[in-house]
């Protein structure tokens, strides 16, 4: 069996739902890389009975390591390294020499302010040099230690927030007694595919045929649906790898142009590249704005988009965008025609080679029989005459149509920098 691990992420914030739980999936990918098999990762408040049962549980599952984040500030709420003690049967001392780095951080820190009481805030933050007695220390990146507990299973506890705790990683499992706790890990490959326009059950009838793959059990497959697109993620031992590449061959031969990625990169990466020397401009009404947000979330993005328009009233798709009225009232402002004419304009406006438009109906009033909520329209056109329209009727409440929105656009903009057509 190979070395296995638990995540404990403690804080009353994360359990509530007030702050969301960054460190539970980075410290989990790292433990992926490092070939280390994740076993649970949980979520408590700051109550010191239920920070010990987690640890109790993740050792009565016969876990390797536990990896704790958070509660190691110097208010009362802030308990891991006391709890961590106890559990480990271990008594807490005071490191004078850690005190001296902590008081030494945070003379530095406090010399920003006028008025404040150093000793005061000193005698504060004592606690956080208080650990396990036979612990190792790992140095702070803010004003708050790690502390490594070597044991059966052994403990590592890392502060909360994520800056902090990214930064003392390498020291972290650089350490002799995380190194002995997880001598045994196995090295996984991880591969990752992305699919559109397949239904998740279609994937699933395809990994149903799988089976007759010999080795099939060895490979470990996720799949998820992910802003409407199926997610195939496979880990698997260096041992398998034939078994994967005869499960790629059955999904290419089965839906071959519904796979956009088999290397894990997301849409928003590939069509940045694709736009590459190309300017690009966005005329957006249903999605308000979600399209460019999209665009322009990628390294360098101001040197690809050229600009863009969020026009919801008709007044506004014909003043901004010159789309004739007399379209609007005889099509309607969700119909191809209106949706063509607003990517031309953009194409116009900010002197683009290329443009996508969306205009649709996200709810939740404004449908109607002929043209339901859910209904968009979207257009990319291109400077040489190219312009390729589609329509989509999209199920879910506003939120979901408008995300969904934006991936069919990506997806189509994709198809046609390629020179792909349906």
């Amino acid at each position: 069996m190979s070395v296995r691990a638990g995540i404990v992420v403690t804080g009353t914030e994360v359990l509530t739902g007030r702050v969301a739980d960054a460190n539970g999936p980075w410290v989990a990918d790292r433990l992926l890389e490092l070939g280390v098999e994740l076993a649970h990762i949980t979520i408590c408040g700051d109550r010191a009975a239920d920070i010990e049962a987690q640890l109790r549980f993740l050792a009565a599952e016969g876990v390797d390591l536990i990896v704790t984040t958070g509660g190691l500030g110097p208010t009362a709420d802030d308990m891991t390294v006391e709890i961590v003690a106890r559990f480990c049967g271990r008594e807490l001392t005071l490191d004078i020499e850690l005190e001296a780095k902590i008081a030494a951080i945070l003379k530095k820190l406090m010399a920003r302010f006028s008025g404040v009481d150093f000793d005061a805030v000193r005698a504060a933050n004592r606690k956080q040099a208080m650990v396990p007695v036979g612990a190792d220390i790992l140095d702070p990146v803010g004003t708050a230690p790690g502390v490594v507990v070597p044991g059966a299973p052994t403990v590592l506890v890392l502060p909360g927030p994520p800056r902090e705790l990214q930064a003392m990683w390498p020291a972290a499992i650089a350490n002799d007694a995380v190194q002995r706790a997880i001598v045994g890990r196995t090295i996984y490959r991880q591969a990752t595919v992305r699919m559109f326009g397949l239904a998740e059950s279609g994937l699933a009838e395809t990994l149903r045929e799988a089976e007759s793959i010999s080795g099939f059990t060895d490979l470990e497959i996720t799949t998820c649906l992910r802003r409407g697109e199926v997610e195939m993620v496979t880990r698997y031992e260096p041992h398998s790898v034939a078994a994967y590449e005869k499960l790629m061959d059955l999904v290419r031969a089965r839906h071959g142009d519904m796979v956009f990625s088999e290397d894990g990169s997301l849409i928003d990466d590939l069509v940045a590249r694709l736009l590459s020397g190309r300017r690009i401009a966005t005329a957006e009404s249903c999605t308000a704005g979600l399209l460019v947000a999209r665009l322009t979330d990628q390294p360098g993005a101001s040197a690809y988009v050229a600009g863009a328009v969020v026009a919801y009233a008709n007044e506004a798709k014909a003043d901004v965008l010159g789309v004739d009225s007399a379209l609007i009232d005889a099509h309607g402002a969700v119909s191809q025609e209106v949706a063509e004419a607003m990517a031309a304009g953009a194409l116009r406006r900010f002197g683009a080679d290329t443009a996508v438009a969306i205009t649709g109906i996200a709810g939740p009033g404004g449908g109607t029989e002929a043209k339901p909520v859910g209904t968009v329209w979207f257009c990319v056109a291109l400077a040489d005459g190219t312009a390729v329209s589609r329509a989509v009727r999209l199920p879910g409440e506003r939120a979901d149509i408008r995300e969904r929105s934006t991936t069919v656009a990506m997806h189509l903009l994709r198809r046609i920098l390629l020179g792909l057509r349906d």
